[in-house]
């Protein structure tokens, strides 16, 4: 029998999981009397795998690189002395390979007694039964005794560690196989394990032999997957057991777009398992999507609709039904007194591609205006302006697997490990592999303490100063020649390049010119260009680049760059803005702006608008609508008088926290519809319950691009996903959207979208993933972008002038506040705080540089109250060097903090993405809350009492 393999087939090599392309040339040999043919470089014990042959085996598994030290994997090899182990073996051309015999019996059988004399056996208690690699070996090389006793010397009285607050560490289980030390090291980047001791005093230990809590673990579960016993354990296991069948589904985090089993008992959730066929973290996870799921099920949640006339007064718990009739009521008594556009609805970019889309469509059809806009605006607005005018696209151009190929890596305003962790091991590990670090950052972030990182550059410039600092690396590569002349010539408009080329070399761009205004000095800029333009240079992206006023600015002044260098267009390159959210991407897909239907296409494109008007029965606005904050200042002023929002806490997300609160008092009527009581929902009349990730069918697209099934792993603890809510709404208000199924909304999507022609559920049940553009030009999607043109033709420089913000310090306001976010918490904080992520994070703090708390007699741990021209709070000191002088940062996960009651109105000039990353402050020591921070607390309490008493009389107002 021949076994042969496709040398094209696309599998994991032995870094763990990045897939890579297998050799081209084949070697033949024989295994157990079976003639196999695979691909140079294949290791024994694979290419037995894969021709359904199991070797046991306990230390290898198929996301580690070989390590051969369980020795169950011996083999014998015609010509070669001993029993070497198969994990560790290459193959060779005419190998003949024995796997089963007496011999290798017998070696396989004292190899697991020795392993069994030193572990507990407890197998019909242990949390583990069923699921135990070294129970299941044990039967496969047919173990039936044990001849060692338990007498000697032995581990079984180690002591748990129970530290870590979703699993345990049972060190009396512990068979010293080194897999968990391996995924801490070589999947996960972090090397917080190690193996103390050597022979019998053997041991794994966290940190400096300290508890997991107390070491740098990060939590991301690599350990605990990768353990063959119970010695690392989920709790969530412990207590419930294992679990009997599982569902694969999206993370609902962050941007990355983890594929993941949800392993449940009936519909109980018992863990989240990475799954290694998602494209996306094959096979990889962190702390938040692996363990942080106990807010779907939380005693919080919201599960029956609510009203109330005017938000002084209490809650009433009614009907869906009752529900949908109040808010269309009042939706049409607004429009009938203030006129069509008086209303106004705001998409989520939690939920999923169907239900944004829904609630777009549910604005411009049934609302009959295009006042839709999205928390994108927020965020990554600025990357779908500075990417359209440069690139023609608004999306990132690569794949997370392309940094595998890239030489230098230039890191502008994003904290991977923190913000996009599974993406940021990833980008470690090509780091430790040998790939150049730039990071243009105010602050140090963890990246630059990547273990065996070669070589790393930071560029500390100041908050505001973004643009000074692209045009001064622009101005060393064009002034240096350094650029890629072919690509430019080929791919790139010769009119604006040149435009741009006279601009950039103008002496006021230098580094020496720029070092005034970014603080980065100049040498450290030019080595920095070098580097970025000395072979792949892909450059990844965060907030710290779009919120700023020159958001868009700086966007195309990245395009800029990639484009003079011929960074564009294959893999190891590329433009990459790291999205926040798990579906801004798909939120901005889905025509959730007030100038764009689904797909990019403008309102004022009277093709496209056909399309829709045809497809929807109604005649559609040509004229945009309403941007967020023109929707709050037109409440203020009057004009604006009702909005739906879907999933957004826009009360504790956008920017001068009391502007927009008294915008959202200025409402007639504010119908919030999410999963928990959140800062909006405060000053709702209705309450419209949400549906969790885990409770509803859909897609997800990613920061690549990648649209990835969501699917139901439970009820609706509510009765209703999120897509049929709003379904009902548009039907309460006179527009029936009949459908049965989130896949027949995405067949509607697809119909309308030419970048999505070619979606549909069947072909991601059949592929797993997609990546638009997919469509009859690109069948299978399109992982990376550009490769051969631009969707404008050519690609076009932009002159990127400085501008500096009008946020500036003074003797009253000193110091520069920027903010961000923590490994452990999630955007505005209301998923995790309501999980044991509480532990690690538990309150935003200010972090400030030793030398301005000296200044001020300050140290760790004081309140501090933090006064900016638009606000005051108060927060926690955590002294820090990662901080420069002069530059504070706090993150805004805990709505108490009140991080953006100080933030400004500044914007973008061309998106209206806030300025978050610069706003002067003055900061010192105080011995109580603000006065917001004791309004929020009373308010707060008001609002708990309302609902509380809404839940014990339903039906019945309650007692205030």
């Amino acid at each position: 029998m021949l076994q042969h393999f496709d040398p094209n087939e696309v599998s994991f090599d032995k870094d763990h999981g990045t897939p890579a392309r297998l050799s081209e040339t084949l070697v033949s040999l024989e295994i157990d009397g079976f003639t196999v043919s695979v691909p140079e470089g294949t290791s024994v014990l694979r290419a037995a795998s894969l021709a359904g042959i199991q070797i046991p085996k306990l230390c290898a598994t198929d996301s580690l690189e070989a390590f051969g030290s369980c020795r169950l994997c011996a083999v014998q090899v015609d010509g070669k002395r001993g029993t070497p182990a198969a994990c560790t073996t290459p193959v060779e051309a005419g190998m003949r390979v024995a796997t089963q015999n007496e011999r290798l019996a017998r070696l396989r059988r004292n190899v697991m007694e020795l392993y069994i004399s030193d572990h507990p056996l407890d197998c019909l208690t242990c949390s583990a039964n069923g699921d135990c690699e070294l129970q299941d070996m044990a039967g496969a090389v047919g173990l039936r005794q044990v001849r060692y006793g338990f007498e000697g010397e032995n581990h079984l009285a180690a002591a748990a560690d129970h530290s870590n607050p979703y699993f345990s560490f049972d060190p009396s289980k512990c068979i010293v196989c080194s897999r968990c030390v391996r995924a801490c090291e070589e999947v996960q980047g972090t090397f917080a394990l190690t193996i103390e001791g050597r022979g019998f005093d053997s041991q794994v230990v966290a940190g400096q032999a300290e508890a997991f809590m107390d070491s740098d673990c990060v939590s991301c579960g690599a350990c605990v997957q990768a353990c063959p016993t119970a010695t690392l354990m989920e709790k969530s296991v412990i207590d419930a057991g294992q679990p009997e069948h599982s569902i694969v589904t999206t993370c609902a985090y962050c941007g990355v777009g983890c594929s993941f089993e949800a392993q449940m008992k009936g519909d109980q959730l018992v863990r989240m398992v990475p799954y290694k066929g998602g494209d996306a973290n094959h096979g990889h996870s962190c702390v938040k999507g692996r363990f942080a799921f106990g807010y779907a099920t939380h005693p919080d949640r919201l599960t029956t609709p609510m009203i109330r006339d005017t938000i002084d007064q209490p809650w009433r718990e009614v009907s869906w039904e009752e529900a949908f009739a109040f808010a269309a009521s009042r939706l049409k008594a607004i429009q009938a007194r203030y006129g069509r556009e008086s209303i106004g609805g705001i998409t989520s970019s939690r939920c999923t591609n169907e239900e944004t889309y829904l609630v777009q469509k549910l604005v411009r059809a049934a609302f009959g205006n295009n006042n839709t806009d999205t928390c994108a605006r927020v965020c990554h607005s600025p990357t779908g302006y500075g990417l359209k005018t440069t690139l023609g696209e608004s999306a990132g151009t690569q794949t997370f697997d392309s940094v595998m190929q890239a030489d230098a890596i230039l890191v502008i305003g994003a904290n991977p490990t923190d913000a996009h962790p599974v993406f940021g091991s990833l980008m470690r590990r090509r780091l430790r592999q040998g790939a150049r670090l730039i990071v243009a950052d105010p602050r140090r972030i963890d990246l630059l303490k990547t273990p065996h990182l070669k070589e790393a550059q930071h560029l500390p410039l100041r908050p505001g100063t973004n643009v000074a600092l692209i045009n001064a690396l622009g101005h060393v590569i064009v002034t240096e020649g350094l650029e890629d002349h072919d690509f430019i010539d080929r791919r790139c408009d010769g009119e604006a390049y040149r435009a741009w080329r006279d601009f950039i070399v103008e002496p006021h761009h230098s580094p020496e010119a720029s070092e005034a205004i970014t603080g980065v000095p100049a040498e450290a800029v030019r080595r920095a260009a070098r580097t970025y333009a000395t072979g792949n240079g892909a450059i990844y992206y965060g907030l710290g680049v779009t919120e700023h006023s020159q958001g868009s600015t700086m966007v195309m002044g990245i395009a800029n760059l990639a484009m003079a260098t011929g960074n564009i267009g294959r893999e190891g390159v590329g433009v990459n803005p790291l999205r926040g959210q798990n579906n801004v991407q798909g939120s901005c897909d889905m025509g959730s702006f007030p100038h764009e239907l689904p797909g990019y296409q403008h309102v004022a494109n009277a093709e496209a608008r056909g399309r829709f008007e045809a497809a929807w029965g109604v005649t559609l606005d040509d004229e945009p609508g309403l941007r967020i904050p023109n929707m709050f200042d037109a409440a203020i002023e009057g004009s604006f008088k009702a909005l739906y929002v879907q999933g957004e806490d826009i009360a504790q997300s956008d920017p001068n926290t009391q502007h927009v609160e008294a915008a959202l008092s200025s409402l007639e009527c504010l119908i919030v519809q999410d999963i928990f009581l959140n800062e909006t929902a405060k000053y709702a009349h209705v309450l419209l319950p949400g549906s969790s990730f885990l409770e509803k069918d859909g897609t997800f697209t990613n920061a690549e691009r990648r649209i990835n099934r969501v699917r139901r792993v439970m009820p609706p603890l509510a009765g209703k996903a999120d897509w049929e809510v709003t379904v009902e709404l548009a039907r309460a208000l006179g527009y029936p959207m009949d459908y049965a199924h989130p896949s027949e909304i995405m067949d509607e999507i697809a119909r309308l979208t030419p970048s999505f022609t070619g979606v549909s559920y069947a072909r991601l049940e059949a592929q797993g993933s997609l990546q638009w553009p997919c469509n009859d030009a690109h069948p299978l999607g399109s992982p990376t972008l550009h490769t051969d043109d631009f969707p404008i033709g050519r690609g076009r420089f932009a002159i990127t002038e400085y501008v500096a913000t009008e946020e500036r310090t003074n003797r009253r306001f000193p110091l520069l506040l920027t903010t961000g976010r923590i490994l452990s918490q999630y955007n505005v904080g209301a998923q995790t705080r309501r999980t044991d992520n509480q532990r690690w994070h538990d309150e935003d703090v200010l972090e400030l540089h030793p030398s301005d708390a000296e200044l001020r007699g300050i140290r760790n741990g004081d309140w501090l109250g933090i006064t900016s021209r638009a606000g005051q709070t108060v927060l926690r000191a955590r002294l820090s060097e990662r901080m420069q002088p002069g530059v504070v940062y706090t993150t805004f996960h805990h709505p108490g903090s009140g991080a953006n009651v100080i933030t400004t109105d500044n914007s973008d000039w061309a998106t209206n993405c806030p300025e978050y990353k610069v706003t002067a402050v003055q900061v010192e020591k105080v011995s109580q809350p603000s006065a917001w921070q004791r309004r929020f607390d009373d308010f707060d309490r008001q609002q708990r009492r309302h609902l509380a008493g809404a839940r014990q009389a339903p039906g019945k107002a309650a007692a205030s």
